[in-house]
């Protein structure tokens, strides 16, 4: 099986650099790197060439069109039989391509996601955010693991994987941004092809560096839930609509503060024992309390943040005309 990895950069040859080198430690080499530079500013050319004696590696300068778009003229350049698509800020383990052929050999998937993890070297913020986002606790939970509480398995692009045929039957991305995943692996699965989770399959996804940076993001895959059922209306389900009712809940204790003292009293309650099994959960799976109160910060702004974002345009679909669509290729990605 030889594998073309297709990654997509914006002004990030830094966090580049690290995934390249992760890239040149695995132990399972067959496999070509496709550097796709979406129109950046702070250009990465010098670091692919910097690799190009360690790998076999390509680097294309497109003008910026968004993630979505930038990872199908990866596809349309790649050699390869099977595709991987990673984020810029991810680190790969060395055993990844191994784990993932071994996989593909002894039970076929047309289509694959693999979980993401916290490194030991990352920053706490990091790793609550990590956390956060992995959390039976948060929406993030519901994904990423064997039973997969969301479904049918819907492979995400910070680590995916798929077979050159799914590629040429149908299409690629037809979002830049705003979901774009989330409708590519609708499109996978309603043609027929199978899809799963390889656990063994993990990179080290560093994510946003602080919280404000955390909360913008989360706020914008709030939008894009809502902008894939513009889409297809049915994948909008009510699982999807948890982080709205918290942040509807959170935003109404005051309200029930000048109501009743008792129910304003439960209401807290119920805030605290949500921080409180957070706190212990995060610190148990990250061994240090310190992690496990950040956690807790990082949970609450996972959920309202997506919350707030899927109320918004939630509220924005509302009103615009039937039949409207959004590809996203014209909004800026939060930073």
């Amino acid at each position: 099986m030889r594998f073309s990895i297709i990654i997509p950069v914006f002004n990030r040859p830094d966090e580049l650099r690290e995934l390249l080198f992760s890239l040149t430690k695995q132990t399972y080499t067959n496999f070509e790197v496709i550097v796709v530079e979406d129109g950046s500013r702070d250009k990465a050319d010098g670091v692919v060439s910097a690799f190009a004696n360690q790998l076999d590696i390509r680097y294309f300068f497109k003008e910026n069109s968004g993630q979505g778009f930038t990872r199908n003229y990866g596809f349309e350049r790649a050699k390869g039989d099977y595709f991987v698509i990673f984020d810029s800020d991810a680190l790969i383990p060395p055993h990844y391509f191994a784990a993932v052929n071994q996989r593909l050999e002894s039970g076929w998937l047309d289509a694959y996601g693999g979980p993401d993890a916290a490194h030991p070297d990352f920053t706490p913020i990091q790793k609550a955010i990590s956390y956060s986002m992995t959390s039976p606790f948060t929406t993030g939970g519901i994904r990423g693991s064997k039973k997969n509480l969301g479904g049918t398995f819907h492979p995400r692009s910070f680590n995916m994987g798929l077979s050159r045929k799914v590629w040429e039957t149908i299409g690629g991305y037809k979002l830049s941004r705003m979901g774009e995943d989330i409708e590519f692996a609708i499109r996978i699965i309603e043609r027929g092809f199978k899809t799963g989770l390889i656990p063994e399959a993990f990179i080290y996804h560093k994510r946003r560096t602080n919280f404000g940076q955390f909360f913008r993001q989360l706020r914008f895959f709030g939008r894009a839930r809502i902008n894939i059922s513009r889409y297809y209306p049915n994948e909008l389900k009510l699982v999807h609509a948890i982080p709205a009712l918290f942040t509807l809940f959170v935003f109404s204790i005051p309200v029930w503060a000048i109501i009743s003292p008792i129910l304003f009293g439960l209401a807290v309650g119920v805030l605290l024992l949500i921080a409180f099994l957070i706190l212990i959960d995060a610190t148990r799976k990250e061994k240090s309390v310190k992690v496990g109160l950040l956690s807790v910060e990082a949970a609450f702004i996972q959920l309202t943040g997506y919350g707030i974002g899927f109320i918004s345009e939630g509220w924005k679909r509302f009103w615009e005309p039937k039949g409207f669509k959004e590809t996203g290729a014209t909004i800026e990605y939060p930073s």
